[in-house]
């Protein structure tokens, strides 16, 4: 079984989202930032490694939000789901996008109206439950 980080980063009431660039089978999708975990990396360093490849900025890993599992290309995988701290906001001084088209910070209640990947869909309710207790 494979298994997957996705990152929630919370700022004045939203949360970061990236749009994936049109290569793949979930081109065009919108999806919480992550990756694939790499041999031999614990949660928080996949974390680091994958917003410092896609978003060129070194992260904090923050507490687990829960964990999923979804099915791709037939395979089973496992989503880990962490609040992640962003140095910035990536407004004022842009992002270093590798492999996504577009970032935005969204309302979770946006979540379900947008063509998002699903995987991250499958945790939808929880991170918006977490959310809801955390910051209300």
């Amino acid at each position: 079984m494979s298994s997957s980080i996705a990152c929630i980063a919370y700022k004045d009431g939203k949360i970061l989202i990236a749009k994936r660039q049109m290569k793949g089978d979930m081109g065009g999708r919108w999806e919480f930032p992550g990756g694939k975990i790499e041999e031999g990396e614990d949660f928080c360093k996949a974390i680091s490694r994958e917003m410092q490849e896609e978003f060129g900025v070194s992260v904090t890993c923050g507490e687990r939000i829960t964990t999923g599992t979804f099915v791709h290309a037939g395979k089973s995988c496992t989503l880990e789901v962490f609040e992640t701290f962003f140095p910035h906001d990536g407004i004022e001084n842009p992002f270093a996008l590798t492999e996504h088209d577009d970032y935005r910070w969204a309302g979770i209640d946006e979540i379900p109206a947008l063509n998002f990947v699903d995987s991250d869909l499958s945790v939808y309710d929880d991170v918006a439950a977490w959310l809801r207790k955390k910051y209300s």
